[in-house]
């Protein structure tokens, strides 16, 4: 069986690039598609050193850096790329890795991180922080992103199974496309974040410093409780306006190594999220290590983290994403410090393992192909003509909806 696996982009190695990573690691075998790559050689090392086919957007002027702007042309790009010998076609897809053209003898199964977010519910959102409330280019950015809109769900219909990697994500799938889909959740490497019981007198959060990240929020938080210490890991444009923020008590340590963050995030007394994410790793990485997450609870996020009412709990939320709602969190943290334990954190974190996914992947993957399988052989049976031989192409049935896992 030739086998496909079709990603967006690949130009750093994050979240989406881990589970890309997991799949070729189950089909080392199969061929790689995106629409660019400008993967780095130490990234492309997690990918088996494996080289992604690529689209004409590739040779585009400053695709590398600039390859957002040419989202206008990625519907394009991606129906572009040649399926037609492959019997198996897996996208992950946040943006347009699902849109790829297959044929009624293709199981296609579309492992969706999310529906394009700026085109579906946080449209207003992105607008709104690309400061494109108003004018000539606001009109022009809601045209296109309705264009996206109708081309992504239009697209839905040539998947035949969707896997979604929260039931957060389930929904938004539901939501976009009338589709139900079947809950794995990402591949988060614990083995790497190991277990250290004993924890130090200070907060800690780490993330890239974009918007949607809120990490002048919590520094301005923090800045309010000149009592406590909190330590910031990570760069990015919001940079500048956490160090206006910050006070004597928050440290912002920029961009640093994996050994510096695993040694933080181990001896934390607590890891601070203020993100709504579509599953959220760091928290489950701090996790891994023993350490407590106090977290906006909105999200993938409470899929990942037990709250104060579990009986082994993991974590604690908050309602908005304000330094009031947080600070009130973290008073709340303290006042029962007691219930949380760093092998009951640890024990919740395993449950998203690499091992797991590669597990769960695989085998709803494989039934999937023998079910297809076994219809073709059926219906070649079924429409087997009697008198006169002819040539009967099967046809795949649409998905069967399922459950969400």
């Amino acid at each position: 069986m030739k086998i496909a696996i079709v990603h967006d982009w690949l130009v750093t190695y994050a979240g989406a690039e881990r589970v890309l990573s997991a799949l070729l690691d189950v089909w080392p075998e199969a061929d790689l598609f995106a629409v660019i790559d400008f993967l780095s050689d130490e990234d492309r090392a997690n990918l088996g050193g494996k080289r992604a086919n690529t689209t004409f957007i590739q040779q585009l002027p400053k695709a590398k850096t600039h390859y957002q702007k040419y989202l206008p042309l990625m519907p394009l790009a991606i129906e572009q790329l040649d399926m037609s010998a492959y019997d198996l076609v897996i996208s992950s897809s946040h943006a347009v890795a699902k849109g790829v053209l297959t044929g009624p003898n293709q199981l296609h199964i579309s492992y969706v991180h999310s529906p394009i977010r700026y085109a579906w519910d946080l449209q207003h959102q992105y607008l709104h922080e690309a400061s494109l409330d108003h004018g000539f280019k606001a009109k022009l950015a809601r045209m296109l992103l309705h264009y996206m809109r109708m081309w992504d769900q239009r697209t839905a219909s040539g998947v035949d199974d969707f896997v979604a990697n929260s039931h957060f994500i389930g929904r938004r799938i539901n939501k976009s496309y009338r589709r139900e889909s079947t809950v794995i959740y990402p591949p988060v490497d614990t083995r790497q974040f190991t277990l250290h019981a004993t924890k130090e007198d200070y907060y800690l959060t780490a993330s890239r410093m974009v918007p949607y990240k809120r990490i002048p929020m919590i520094v301005e938080a923090f800045s309010k409780m000149p009592d406590k210490k909190l330590v910031v890991i990570g760069t990015g444009p919001e940079m500048e306006k956490a160090k206006e923020l910050a006070t004597p008590n928050v440290t912002l340590m920029g961009y640093q190594s994996f050994a510096v963050l695993l040694h933080h995030m181990q001896r934390a007394r607590a890891f601070v999220f203020a993100a709504e994410e579509d599953f959220g790793i760091a928290p489950i990485e701090a996790q891994s290590c023993g350490t407590p997450v106090i977290a906006y609870g909105k999200g993938g996020v409470l899929e990942t983290v037990r709250g104060i009412d579990h009986p082994e709990p993991t974590g604690v939320f908050y309602n908005e994403q304000t330094p009031d709602s947080l600070i009130a969190a973290i008073e709340q943290f303290e006042a029962q410090e007691h219930l949380f334990q760093a092998e009951t954190c640890r024990t919740s974190a395993e449950r998203f393992s690499t091992e797991r996914f590669r597990q769960e992947i695989k085998t709803f993957i494989d039934t999937r192909v023998r079910e297809v399988s076994l219809l073709q052989g059926q219906e070649g049976l079924v429409h087997r003509p009697t008198v006169t031989p002819v040539s009967v192409t099967p046809i795949y049935p649409t998905a069967v909806p399922m459950k969400h896992a």
